[in-house]
């Protein structure tokens, strides 16, 4: 295999690592979350009683969390395979506090902490590489406005955020996760126990335009403890990207990807305790002026996320 070939390989498989091959970070935080305008479809409300569920957040409210990241990665292509556990991807954040706005609140969201957790026996120089790439989210964050339904009404990134060397793909992901898990958005409508509802949107992942679509379904409440059901479905369409600098032209074949999770979605608070796993497969055409390769990647991942306080003010 050329040394151009292996590049492309290489490419391939980081743009499921935390950086190389990186976009622009200069976007806003309503940007980043790419929700589309078509809102929330009901698909069954559920048993009576029915009633609303609505964020309640006090002013002054802080939610600390841990949001912990886990990929298994086959790889294989004509001329080899490989088989990569990459290191988790830990990340402390620390959100708000939260300040009353017309629309409902505004808060802070400050990652205070990241770490690769690399397993034992992993090559230790790109381990290095990597616990390197994990503490570029150190201190990114920015502040969004939300309301009582958990959409969101503005948002901007902070400056560390916009910086050129932390990647794009990384802040996705990292949004993507809030929004899905443990920001829900919630339906106008009154509902009950077993209700179904469903939220649809466009992410960018690696560079590719990804449809998502988030189905809820109403499990248990107790006061402001939600306990919801949550699948995951992303499909992308046929498509290609370019990397000019590296001289490489990857394209889409199939790309797709389910979850299925679980939250227990507190409404007084700015996070909530979830977690997630699921599988992806994807068929890439990697080309560089060596000749075109076909690189097919099957993922196993899991999300975990721990509410670890929620402290209104005093």
């Amino acid at each position: 295999m050329t040394k151009t070939i292996k590049l492309g390989w290489l490419c391939a498989l980081a743009l499921l690592a935390l950086g190389a091959c990186k976009g622009s970070s200069s976007e806003t935080a309503a940007e980043a979350s790419a929700t589309d305008d078509d809102g929330i479809r009901v698909l069954d409300a559920g048993a009576r009683p029915r009633s609303e569920l609505r964020y309640r957040i006090a002013p002054g409210t802080t939610t600390t969390s841990t949001t912990t990241f886990r990929v298994a990665t086959l790889a294989t292509s004509e001329q080899r395979a490989a088989v990569t556990l990459l290191p988790g991807l830990r990340l402390d954040i620390v959100s708000g506090p939260a300040e009353p706005t017309e629309g409902g609140v505004r808060l802070k969201v400050d990652v205070v902490r990241a770490e690769a957790v690399v397993p034992e026996g992993f090559d230790e120089e790109l381990a290095q590489q990597l616990r390197d790439s994990a503490t570029l989210a150190d201190n990114i964050g920015g502040w969004v406005e939300l309301d009582d339904r958990g959409n969101m009404l503005a948002g901007e990134f902070n400056e560390q955020t916009k910086r050129s060397d932390v990647p794009l793909r990384l802040l996705r992901m990292v949004v993507n996760t809030r929004e899905t898990l443990t920001r829900v958005r919630l339906p106008e409508k009154k509902i009950g126990l077993g209700a179904r509802w469903e939220t649809r949107k466009t992410i960018n992942a690696y560079g590719f335009e990804v449809q998502q679509v988030n189905t809820y379904t109403l499990v248990d409440r107790a006061g402001d403890e939600v306990m919801l059901n949550v699948t995951v479905q992303q499909l992308a369409k046929p498509q290609t990207i370019e990397f000019a600098e590296q001289g490489i032209e990857i394209s889409v074949d199939t790309m797709t990807a389910q979850a299925n999770g679980q939250i227990i979605l507190d409404l007084d608070a700015l996070e909530s305790d979830a977690s997630a796993n699921g599988t992806a497969e994807d068929k890439l055409y990697v080309k560089t002026v060596e000749g075109t390769e076909t690189i097919e990647i099957t993922e196993e991942f899991e999300v975990q996320i721990a509410n670890t306080s929620a402290l209104p003010a005093q």
